[in-house]
């Protein structure tokens, strides 16, 4: 292991079977690597790096529930709130009541927050370039695809256990 707590060489291990062929594992793990990664090289966001994603469906949705966000990126909306609060103090995201019930918070990004955002999606262009060296056009189109697929069967499981 190296001081990012990435294992380089895995030769050495043995991986139960179990986990070789188990693809939520599989997705686990690069996730991990994935983030780790980005996170190490977009400093000076914040936290806001790890919550990229997030930022960009509120960009793309302005005014979005806080209890829809939370289903988009499938957290309790109890989850959702402190990374909301963490957001907000840093200047990236401003909930505001909603009109029409004053029980509802709407999110939308700060105009700062867009700035910093733009700036932030430079470097996740990066990241992404630097994660699928070596892949075709077709190879990122099939694997986007297939994960498409994947994340339909997830948020269908999510809502029968609902």
């Amino acid at each position: 292991m190296g001081d990012t707590g990435i294992i380089r060489d895995v030769a050495d291990l043995t991986e139960p079977d179990v986990l070789a062929h188990a693809v939520s594992y599989r997705i686990r793990l690069l996730q991990i690597a994935s983030y780790k990664a980005f996170e190490q090289k977009a400093t000076g966001h914040g936290s806001a790096p790890r919550y990229f994603g997030m930022l960009k469906l509120v960009e793309a949705n302005p005014g979005i529930t806080q209890t829809r966000l939370a289903e988009a990126i499938f957290l309790d909306r109890s989850s959702l709130v402190p990374i909301l609060d963490t957001l907000t103090r840093e200047g990236w995201i401003e909930r505001r009541k909603a009109p029409e019930d004053r029980r509802v918070r709407r999110v939308h990004l700060t105009p700062d927050g867009a700035q910093k955002l733009s700036a932030l999606e430079v470097e996740v262009r990066a990241h992404e370039t630097a994660l699928t060296d070596g892949l075709s056009q077709e190879d990122k189109d099939r694997l986007l695809v297939l994960l498409d697929r994947l994340d339909t069967n997830l948020r269908r499981l999510h809502q029968d256990q609902a």
